[in-house]
């Protein structure tokens, strides 16, 4: 039978495998714990009987240079949280450089993420996970994410890029603070598609599938009266690099789209003029979907 790990001595492993790195990375261009607090707290809870569980997560950098002939000039940073039950679950790590491309990005962080789920079983991992990067990330850098370019190694399942399109409904979409969200979380996503406020809410977003995914989860922990994927398209696009994603846009750019019903109920949305502009886009069908009607 497997024993559970106390919080306690959860602690102790991760205080210890944080100093077996300040002495491996003594200098701070390679290792730097960002969160000083959490960690001052994290120490008081191991050495006091009567402390509290730490209120936050302990958050540190990692950064790496790839031995690699010609990336001598390239830099991985590890942004990572020991979450309070790891090691008995995984560490939240983000890698990113200056010489990724957001999609080249998400990409390497998927696979790496990947590898930890099926190498590190409830043992400390940092260190496993920084040689994995030193190893793979220089891969990642100006190929297009073609399945062949990045298979170098057994551990990476060789994926086909999925292009995605969700057709999101809302009771209603009025605040602007979510508006805002919306608008700078697809473009910092890279997604395209439009979102019509007022009553009901409809948003389109389209672009890769771990895109569209993060989007989605980050407007669903935003609060609604009540908000749900409508329909879903998925295209597997056999090793799709960005052009074959843009063949796949059915919209250019992802912008709110107002269409007044000319003040008749103030914020109810002309559906009509929904309707033609679902049309021109080629995506009329999803009408009915969202509304149960046939256009016109």
């Amino acid at each position: 039978e497997t024993t559970e790990m106390t919080d306690r001595e959860v602690a102790e492993i991760q205080i210890s495998e944080l100093d077996l790195l300040s002495s491996m990375f003594p200098y701070e261009e390679e290792f730097i714990v960002t969160d000083q607090l959490a960690m001052a707290e994290l120490k008081h809870y191991v050495e006091n009987e009567s402390a509290e569980m730490p209120s936050s997560k302990v958050q540190f950098i990692l950064n790496v240079k790839p031995e690699v002939s010609n990336a001598s000039m390239v830099e991985f940073s590890m942004a990572c949280a020991l979450p309070f039950k790891y090691p008995t679950v995984l560490p939240e790590i983000t890698v990113r450089s200056s010489f990724l491309s957001r999609s080249q990005q998400i990409h390497l962080n998927s696979n790496l993420k990947t590898y930890l789920v099926q190498n590190c079983n409830g043992e400390p991992c940092m260190l496993s996970a920084r040689e994995w990067v030193k190893d793979h990330a220089a891969a990642y850098i100006d190929k297009e994410l073609s399945a062949s370019s990045v298979t170098t190694s057994n551990a990476l399942p060789s994926e086909d890029v999925t292009f995605t399109r969700l057709w999101i409904y809302s009771h209603h979409i009025y605040n602007k603070q979510k508006r805002k969200n919306i608008l700078d979380w697809a473009k910092e996503l890279s997604l395209s598609g439009f979102c019509m406020p007022g009553k009901p809410g409809v948003v389109c977003v389209e672009g890769l599938q771990s895109s569209c995914e993060e989007f989605w989860s980050r407007i669903r922990r935003l609060t609604w009266k009540r908000i749900l994927i409508r329909h879903r398209e998925d295209v597997s696009l056999e090793g799709g690099g960005h052009a074959e994603i843009q063949k796949q846009r059915k919209f250019s750019t992802l912008e709110e789209k107002c269409f007044d019903a000319h003040g008749a109920r103030g914020n109810h949305m002309d559906l009509g003029q929904l309707y033609h502009f679902l049309e021109e886009k080629g995506c009329a069908d999803i009408f009915q979907m969202y509304f149960g009607v046939e256009g016109h």
